[in-house]
């Protein structure tokens, strides 16, 4: 299990791909993730083929087709500077994404059959939450969490922003087949660090995540780096450490088996206590980070 789930930049690319993940190529059954990067003027057909997708702006902006609505996604300079607008495509669509000035855009999957319909989110209306305290802040931003998008039939994401020097998804969780899990989901990790004092991505820097299960052998302590992807298909994840002088974004996909959209989780025993220390504690004032608007908690990241 260990040797494929730590996949670093580049490895997925495939043409204009930056990452092109299907289930099939992690091993598992429902969850999946394409980062796609589209030139100035570039089109891209999308059809969706047993899967529905979101289309999330990375940098820049991209108009997007689909029957018979187009949706134009102003985007955002970087995952840094500003929370964006965003599209939810469903599973039997057949979708075209342009882009007049070029960008970067996440398209987040799950195997599903034909449902919804397409939607559009402005960024105004996604919901920014402050989770943990302390060293433990961090920014979760709930795009597609099952509580603030209802339109999916299988699809769950969230983006989580971490300042520099902090711990996120922590204390270390899971939701997998175990007994004790409330839901089993299967999840992905996309990562991009920045650099303090601007909202630029840092190809020199990088953080740290854990992944681990004794019953099934697992035990992964990796630096990750500006356009990773980890997978997690089972087991407990965290924590995400961003290195002093590099804030780290991570978008987390998931999608599972159980025909009910939950992000529930169980808590390692060993590290629950912690929670109980947050209790009074201030969070971490560059929290938020960012919202609809730009750059907050700070003049920069």
């Amino acid at each position: 299990m260990n040797a494929d789930l730590h996949l670093p930049a580049g490895t997925m690319a495939d043409g204009e791909h930056l990452v092109r993940l299907t289930p099939d190529r992690a091993g598992w059954a429902h969850t999946g993730l394409r980062v796609l990067r589209l030139e100035p003027g570039a089109r891209h057909d999308l059809p969706l083929d047993g899967f529905e997708a979101a289309v999330l702006p990375l940098s820049g902006g991209v108009d997007v087709e689909v029957g018979g609505a187009r949706f134009t996604l102003r985007g955002r300079d970087s995952v840094f500077a500003a929370v964006t607008d965003w599209a939810y495509l469903p599973s039997g669509a057949q979708a075209l994404l342009s882009s007049v000035g070029g960008c970067e855009v996440a398209l987040p999957t799950a195997v599903a059959g034909p449902g919804p319909d397409p939607a559009y989110v402005p960024a105004a209306d996604v919901p920014v939450e402050i989770r943990g305290a302390g060293q433990a802040t961090r920014q979760v931003t709930n795009f597609a969490s099952p509580d603030a998008f209802d339109g999916a039939q299988a699809l769950m994401c969230v983006e989580l922003l971490t300042p520099d020097g902090n711990w996120s998804s922590y204390p270390p969780h899971k939701h997998d087949d175990s007994p004790e899990c409330p839901v089993n989901n299967e999840e992905i990790y996309y990562f991009r660090i920045g650099r303090t004092g601007g909202t630029a991505c840092a190809a020199e820097g990088f953080g740290m995540h854990r992944t681990y299960d004794a019953g099934a052998g697992l035990d992964q302590n990796v630096a990750v780096r500006d356009g990773d992807v980890f997978l997690i298909p089972r087991g407990y994840h965290g924590p995400c450490v961003a290195a002093p002088g590099y804030p780290m974004y991570y978008l987390n996909v998931l999608a599972g088996p159980g025909g009910e959209r939950s992000m529930a989780f169980c808590d390692d025993p060993a590290h629950h206590w912690v929670r109980e220390t947050w209790e009074g504690m201030p969070p971490d004032p560059r929290c938020p980070m960012t919202s609809a608007e730009g750059v907050v908690g700070g003049d920069t990241p």
